[in-house]
């Protein structure tokens, strides 16, 4: 059944598609699913573009609960409002956020964090006021992810998870900023505060490391080095400011040295954007003494201990983490949209496929064999 005969009467649930995960691996299945209407403070949405991040794709090989709606970077429209919602109404653009800002809690209203205390990452499966869930296919629970589950023609979020945009600003394009591209540019300007004229290496040109390098390009950095074992993403990564490339697999030497050497003893900032703890070391490494700073974005498969030895940070080096790039979403992300309008900032170039909702497991496939960056999944209209 398609979006444009799904049942949409004021406070019902709606019937529509969405691609259901069932187990870790397994291919998603599109299923009639039923859609409650949104509780307190919660709304609606009609899903119009959603992008797959490297993060759905590692939570689908193995993180229970299942079966399970994944997607977190999608953009759409206000279908309908749940009670004590005044921000939202019906017809709204609005991008979804996996991390969400209620503005009232001690991290909300400290300035220094985006760690909502009250709608912070969400890993349950579930909503955050009920610990329910608003999707079932035949009386069985169907659980959410990230707090979003945007893999549905429509979702229910937290107006917390949400964030009104213009009118005027391209949902199919926009949709990137709710995760992947603005995780980049923040860890790079709020995380790293990167300065005019230094030396920065980012370990994994995805679409976060390239963002990263898109920020550290902005700032003015004088050296971008773009670490990674595909040698197909050379010529894309130029186009993000990466001024060298090194693939390790050709290096007669440890990464880090082959750094240290064309830094002059290091560089000023490191960022690790694959998910794979050994890497954090190996940035620490490769930065110098004394003010060498290493941010650590990615999210692990396996061994999420990190091991690193004391004298790295005794010499002066730092190892920050960022989540979501230090943006708090519902007061930042609009002032990136602007920037995207104003053509300030790249998002199309990060767009590599489009892609029907109905081959949503092939923007799978394309990820995990390194064909892609975003591929962008388009609902029905």
């Amino acid at each position: 059944m398609s979006s444009s005969s799904s049942i949409k009467r004021p406070d019902d649930v709606i019937i529509c598609r969405a691609a259901v995960a069932w187990g870790p691996g397994q291919p998603l299945v599109m299923e009639e699913v039923e859609v409650s209407p949104p509780q307190s403070h919660e709304i609606r949405i009609k899903v119009v573009s959603t992008s797959l991040c490297r993060s759905d794709l590692t939570a689908w090989e193995s993180q229970a609960p299942f079966p399970r709606i994944f997607g977190h970077e999608a953009s759409g429209i206000v279908e309908s409002v749940g009670k004590e919602v005044t921000e939202f109404e019906h017809g709204d653009h609005v991008l979804t956020v996996f991390t969400g800002e209620c503005g009232t809690c001690r991290h909300c209203t400290s300035g220094k964090s985006n760690m909502c205390q009250v709608l912070g990452l969400e890993r349950r499966g579930v909503m955050h006021s009920d610990q329910k869930t608003r999707f079932s296919i035949k009386g069985k629970h169907i659980y959410h992810y990230c707090a979003v589950s945007s893999f549905s023609e429509y979702t229910v979020v937290h107006s917390g998870c949400a964030v009104k945009v213009s009118l005027a600003a391209p949902l199919e394009k926009i949709c990137l900023l709710s995760c992947g591209v603005a995780a980049g540019l923040g860890a790079a300007w709020n995380v790293a505060d990167i300065s005019k004229g230094s030396t920065v290496v980012i370990f994994g040109l995805g679409t976060v490391g390239l963002s990263v390098a898109q920020g550290a390009k902005l700032r003015g950095a004088s050296e971008i080095i773009g670490v990674d074992t595909n040698p197909e993403k050379l010529e894309k990564a130029k186009a993000f400011g990466i001024t060298k490339f090194i693939n390790p697999n050709d290096c007669d030497e440890p990464v880090q040295q082959v750094i240290k050497r064309l830094t002059s003893g290091g560089a000023d900032y490191s960022f690790e954007c694959v998910g794979e703890t050994g890497i954090v070391t190996t940035a620490l490494q490769s930065c110098c003494d004394g003010w060498g700073l290493t941010v650590t974005l990615g999210v692990p498969k396996v061994k999420p201990e990190i091991s690193a030895h004391y004298g790295l940070l005794l010499s002066g080096r730092t190892l920050r983490g960022s989540l979501f790039g230090g943006w708090k979403p519902k007061s930042d992300l609009p002032s990136l949209v602007d920037m995207y309008m104003k053509k300030e900032i790249q998002i199309d170039e990060f767009i590599t496929h489009n892609l029907p909702f109905d081959d949503i497991n092939k923007a799978f496939d394309l990820m995990r064999d390194g064909k892609c960056l975003r591929s962008v999944i388009h609902m029905p209209k």
